[in-house]
């Protein structure tokens, strides 16, 4: 399953101007924004012109960890990913680059690093409610999984896969697809340099074997 977003985002950010920059931090719903359009805290916080934005809270958790967990009514989840696409095609078309990755990780690392967490007093904070039923779910959390990477992978906001069981080769990896994917001022002299390891990252194609095994 997807872990160390959080690790990944700050080190894609520690270096970038500020002023062009903003990691986004939703928590969970307010009981008016319950009520409202799902994508609509989101896209309000889609970039200006010229800006980065990260966002430390995906809207596919209404695609994945929701539904398990029962966050959500099945209505709400078939709404999202029939809407998810539809959205996404028009932000696109707005000239806005989306990259959307997913950090895969097997069940055994995962483990490994919740127990880690779990002994250390300075990242237990990082362990929720969620992070501690993922083990028991895994099954669950992994079928909703490949059902919204195979219905929202398209050719204009794609997913892209991170083997992630090497955190510091994910986030390099990963830092690396996304120079090699935006084009910038002389991007074109140095894209032999940055082209990321295909085996680490790659888009994602349909299969029917699972990728966290």
């Amino acid at each position: 399953m997807r872990q160390e977003r959080g690790g990944a985002i700050r080190r894609f950010s520690q270096h970038l101007n500020p002023r062009h920059m903003r990691v986004v931090v939703l928590s969970k719903p307010t009981p008016l924004e319950k009520g409202q359009w799902y994508f609509r805290r989101y896209i309000k916080e889609l970039p200006n012109p010229g800006e980065i934005v990260f966002f430390d809270r995906s809207r596919y958790n209404r695609a994945v960890v929701e539904p398990v967990m029962g966050f959500c009514t099945r209505k709400e989840y078939a709404r999202f990913m029939q809407q998810a696409t539809e959205v996404e095609h028009m932000i696109y078309e707005d000239g806005i680059d989306l990259v959307k990755f997913w950090f895969t990780i097997s069940k055994e690392v995962q483990k490994e690093r919740f127990q880690s967490r779990e002994m250390d007093k300075l990242k237990q904070w990082k362990l929720s409610p969620v992070d501690k039923l993922a083990q028991d779910k895994w099954d669950d959390f992994t079928r909703y999984k490949e059902e919204m990477l195979t219905k929202t992978h398209t050719s204009f906001s794609p997913w892209v896969i991170v083997q992630a069981n090497d955190k510091k080769m994910a986030r390099l990896e990963s830092i690396r697809y996304v120079l090699s994917f935006l084009r910038y001022p002389k991007s074109e002299k140095v894209l032999s340099l940055i082209n990321p390891d295909p085996n680490r990252v790659y888009r994602y194609h349909r299969q029917n074997r699972r990728l966290d095994l």
